[in-house]
């Protein structure tokens, strides 16, 4: 991680149908970090995770890309810096894993031209991360819940974002592809790049993620490094349970015990 603040939100509030999901939460992303948002269901981390990407402008306060109001881009300058994966993405038109890849790189195609080799060695790259390479010919509606979110993930990674959004990118996935897309995750947020992920595998984000936002019930509830953010406290306080913590070679790991009334 270094000292380049890549996206800074400010105060940020969203309210639906005279609701408020997400209340006056601020966070920071910096340059070469993964960062994690956790937090129990209905807790506002997909409602604020699509703000921060920029799919939902309808929000209060302020997010800034760079030092620049993300409502200020276009459309093709996001989406040249951002890639977004949404919970539980689908398909609905008959279309193969390769091209649906391919089109993470419309925003450096200009119009009506074809795909250069850049562009194919860009979704080569993407195929081959993400462990899709033997899918690329399948249609994309006839591929499982797990197969499905790594072709998603390949192509965010085909668009070669300098930021990464993904909203629970591994809760479809076998336990290998969990630790394959993680450490994917992990690599991919160095340098100039970062990554936020939203998860509910608490002892797989202690082991990747850099740093923790906790929210509940539209707030932020806990922020920081990662033994600060999961403490047994926070763990009951916020999710109504009691946890015991520990490590094993290095590898962080949280068990819930039971539930608290």
């Amino acid at each position: 991680m270094s000292d380049q603040l890549r996206l800074q939100a400010s105060s940020v509030s969203i309210t639906r149908s005279e609701r408020t999901i997400v209340s006056d939460v601020s966070l920071q992303v910096f340059a070469g970090e993964l960062v994690g948002l956790i937090g129990p269901n209905g807790a506002g981390k997909s409602t604020l995770l699509a703000a921060l990407a920029g799919i939902d402008t309808t929000v209060q306060g302020s997010i800034e890309l760079d030092g620049c109001p993300l409502k200020n881009l276009s459309a093709t300058e996001r989406a040249l810096q951002i890639a977004w994966i949404e919970q539980m993405g689908s398909v609905n038109w008959p279309v193969t894993v390769e091209r649906l890849v391919m089109l993470g790189r419309i925003p450096h195609l200009p119009v009506w031209c074809r795909a250069t080799q850049e562009d194919t060695q860009a979704v080569e790259s993407a195929l081959s991360l993400s462990d899709c390479q033997s899918l690329r010919l399948r249609q994309v509606n006839t591929l499982s819940g797990g197969e499905r979110a790594r072709v998603l993930l390949a192509r965010a990674l085909a668009a070669e974002p300098s930021l990464l959004f993904a909203d629970e990118p591994i809760s479809t996935l076998d336990l290998g592809h969990q630790l394959q897309t993680m450490q994917l995750l992990r690599d991919f947020a160095s340098g100039p790049k970062a990554a936020v992920v939203v998860m509910h595998d608490l002892s797989l984000a202690a082991r990747y993620c850099d740093r923790l936002y906790l929210m509940h019930e539209g707030r932020m509830a806990a922020a920081g490094e990662i033994a600060q953010v999961l403490s047994a406290q926070n763990l009951a306080r916020v999710y109504g349970v009691s946890a015991i913590t520990g490590h094993e070679k290095s590898v962080p790991w949280i068990i819930p015990l039971e539930r608290l009334s």
